[in-house]
């Protein structure tokens, strides 16, 4: 072997092992939190709309991440968005759909995994100032509630006035919170109608003072509603965090992927002894009764149906005329990318 052999091989050698080195830290990386502090903000935390949240903070699925994750809960899901869109926090805990509107601002938000399948929100109609209600015109120049103006609980009043020939403009709606907020809203004479999320509407249905008129917290009555699948509660940020902290964001989106998993086959006593017990509202039963309707709307494992953002597209459509569906980029609003490989891992 010649000396230039053994030069050139000796170089080769070193090259390999410099080649390996460089490599090394990126491999380790990738399994390394960029930050571990990640504020999370929801609009109405105590709803079955964010069950899946509640669980994976309940549960540790969080910490067991290796994430130390605070969570900010405000009366709407527009007022969650607006803590992100100021810094105060993070990510959102919210609808799907806020992710297109936001686009058609010029605002990139990504969703990354998703909780509910249906929106789980009805509409119903107060007993005490509509008893002669006959239809969904009946509405006409009345007060309805919903969580927040803008909010989740807003869209879909919007959607099911807007099938029925009413504008937002023919209401006017009131933003009266998720909980207690919502109830004394009813039951003092405040609104004429609510459009909220469970297990405020399940109560107020049992105890004879809303009539439901429309519903989503269900498959069949969210095609009814929307005319196919429509995601709902989600987690979603500014692209530019999805971008900056992937290895983070794989790590929430595990936490709830888990908490998916464990709710698909927790029993009423598993549920009971986990959640916060304010959030039964002193009536165990009901909450059950609550969680048994919108069971079915919670996702199963994280994954958007593809065909689910054309529907909400078009849904936003309907009734907004700012939203002009051939400049929406619906692949830039969600991705699968995380949810399936936190699949893959949990088998959920």
């Amino acid at each position: 072997m010649s000396d230039s052999d053994v030069h050139r091989r000796g170089f080769l050698s070193l090259a390999a092992l410099a080649a390996a080195a460089s490599v090394a830290p990126s491999l380790s990386a990738q399994s390394r939190l960029e930050t571990t502090g990640v504020t999370i903000a929801v609009g109405g935390k105590a709803s079955f709309y964010f069950l899946p949240l509640t669980i994976a903070q309940q549960l540790g699925y969080f910490k067991g991440e290796g994430l130390d994750v605070e969570i900010s809960d405000f009366a709407g899901g527009s007022l969650a968005l607006q803590a992100v869109q100021s810094g105060v926090a993070d990510v959102v805990s919210g609808a799907y759909e806020h992710t297109i509107a936001l686009q058609a601002k010029g605002q990139r938000f990504q969703a990354f995994v998703l909780q509910g399948r249906a929106p789980q929100i009805s509409l119903g109609v107060s007993s005490r100032t509509m008893p002669q209600y006959q239809g969904l015109a009946d509405l006409k120049g009345k007060r309805i509630g919903v969580s927040a103006p803008g909010s989740s609980t807003n869209m879909v009043a919007k959607r099911i006035l807007s099938r029925a020939g009413l504008a937002a403009g023919d209401v006017t709606f009131l933003g009266v919170g998720s909980a207690g907020g919502a109830l004394a809203a009813v039951r003092s004479g405040l609104i004429d109608a609510l459009s909220n999320a469970e297990p405020v509407m399940t109560m107020l249905e049992q105890k004879g003072e809303l009539r439901i008129v429309a519903d989503t917290r269900t498959l069949k009555g969210t095609l009814e509603v929307f005319g196919g699948p429509m995601p709902a509660a989600c987690l979603y940020a500014p692209r530019e965090f999805v971008l900056k902290y992937p290895n983070t964001v794989q790590a929430l989106t595990n936490a709830i992927v888990r908490s998916l998993k464990w709710l698909q086959t927790a029993g009423p006593r598993d549920i009971i002894k986990t959640v916060p017990e304010a959030y039964l509202l002193g009536d165990r039963a009901l909450y059950l009764a609550a969680f048994y309707k919108v069971r079915e709307a919670i996702s199963p494992d994280g994954m958007f149906p593809e065909d689910g953002a054309k529907t909400a597209l078009k849904a936003l459509a309907s009734f907004d005329v700012s939203i002009q569906a051939d400049r929406i980029d619906l692949a830039l609003t969600f991705t699968n990318a995380f949810a399936r490989r936190a699949k893959q891992q949990f088998k959920a």
